[in-house]
């Protein structure tokens, strides 16, 4: 079951934060990054209720080759991106997102 994925502007925001800093530490770790995070939103996209849910109705999935971890909820029509963070930020951060 296919379903559209829709970035919330937070989670875009994320992204764009984390490509910034990685960037920083090394030249082209950034675009590995958001390469990472496309290849993730696909499977997401392909397969949405692949992942486990972590907390309420979110379901989460772990960047390869990165810390990152994509959260997401899966709606009747869509797909919704919650926040793309480190592993290691605070749960809360993504919670209030709902």
């Amino acid at each position: 079951m296919s379903l559209p994925v829709i970035l919330r502007p937070s989670a875009d925001a994320d992204i764009q934060a984390s490509y910034e800093h990685l960037e920083q530490i090394r030249v082209g770790l950034g675009d590995r990054f958001v390469g990472r995070v496309r290849e993730a939103l696909e499977r997401i996209e392909a397969t949405p209720k692949m992942y486990g849910v972590v907390w309420q109705d979110v379901r989460a999935v772990r960047l390869k080759k990165f810390q990152h971890v994509v959260y997401y909820v899966v709606l009747d029509d869509r797909v919704e991106i919650l926040a793309v963070l480190h592993g290691a930020r605070d749960a809360s951060l993504w919670q209030s997102r709902l």
